[in-house]
């Protein structure tokens, strides 16, 4: 009777890719009434990418995932499936943006679609890659988070115009019989009740594109700054724990905490809460701002590219975002 060896899903390669434009706080002072003192006072944001118009989201995915996929040293020809995490994609509702960077990547007869869990996009695609991987459904899965936010941001509220930026992150989950390279465990969740303080009401089902919901600007991101802010640090928190206790493990075991870049404030107390050294905390939030879901991808590639982390290195990831969903990992990086 031959012996089932056990599958893993390991995150085999990083890549990722920013829009060449600069966008520093004097800049967004020129649009609206703020200043970099009371950008970097109240977030830690000092510039942020913006796309051009002529780039979209599946642009920004595409280029990010070419650097993913020469890393990983494999064919395109077996990846196996490609989700994208966007609350931004090129089109409203079809085609998925996956299937538009799918197509620009030559892979064709492959599953292909999006999710959208805003913030804690790229922790719900682990969770569906490594149950994909170790079902033995697919073998090598592509996933991309990215986001054009500066297509959906209001420019006349201070509010929420100077809290994100574009940019996307890709990586190829690949099976792998070596645990110690594996993403150990992926824990997600969401609260719909609290729905109203982080969303996008306009030109949906509820309120279908029209002049009025132009005119009310209801197109573009509405978010309750305040009480965001409180439920975030106290949910990261929680999550946190709890997915270090259920894998016995502790936070000296963790060699880099990579949290959704949000606030610098969310981050930092999010940080001393659990106990991390600064040293340990990854922090792109003040170059790139808030790039919903591609900000984690794109703080493990930071990390990566400036030889932090190396093969074995274990990460804890940890995101909040509209609807409200939130989401943690760990993961021992897999790239070489």
């Amino acid at each position: 009777m031959s012996v089932k060896i056990p599958i893993y899903a390991s995150l085999s390669s990083i890549g990722a890719y920013v829009p060449s434009r600069i966008v520093s706080n004097e800049d967004l002072s020129k649009i609206v009434e703020t200043s970099d003192e009371w950008i970097t006072k109240r977030t830690g944001i000092k510039e942020r990418r913006f796309a051009e118009d002529n780039e979209a989201t599946s642009d920004l995915a595409t280029k990010a995932a070419r650097i993913a996929i020469e890393r990983a040293q494999i064919d395109i020809s077996v990846i196996d499936a490609v989700v994208v995490a966007t609350i931004s994609p090129d089109f409203f509702c079809m085609p998925s943006t996956a299937c538009v960077v799918a197509n620009n990547l030559g892979i064709i007869n492959k599953p292909a679609f999006d999710i959208a869990a805003a913030c804690s996009g790229f922790i719900y695609l682990l969770s569906l890659a490594k149950s994909f991987i170790e079902s033995q459904t697919y073998k090598n899965i592509l996933i991309i988070g990215a986001e054009k936010i500066s297509s959906i941001l209001d420019m006349e509220d201070r509010s929420t115009c100077v809290l994100f930026g574009d940019g996307a992150g890709a990586a190829v989950i690949r099976a792998t019989e070596d645990k110690s390279l594996s993403v150990l465990d992926v824990q997600c969740a969401a609260n719909g009740q609290y729905q109203e303080l982080l969303m996008t009401p306009g030109c949906g089902s509820r309120y279908p594109a029209s002049a009025e919901i132009l005119r009310e600007r209801l197109q573009f991101i509405k978010m309750k700054g305040n009480e965001t802010f409180k439920i975030a640090v106290k949910t990261l928190t929680k999550d946190v724990v709890e997915i270090l206790q259920r894998n016995h493990l502790s936070k000296d075991e963790i060699d880099f905490f990579v949290p959704h870049q949000a606030n610098l404030r969310i981050i930092s107390a999010v940080g001393e809460a659990l106990g991390f050294s600064s040293e340990k905390v990854a922090l792109t939030v003040q170059k790139y701002g808030n790039t919903s879901a591609a900000s984690i991808p794109m703080a493990i590639n930071d990390l990566y590219e400036s030889g932090k982390i190396k093969q074995g290195s274990k990460l804890l990831l940890d995101a909040f975002g509209g609807g409200l969903t939130w989401g943690s990992a760990i993961l021992a990086f897999g790239c070489q």
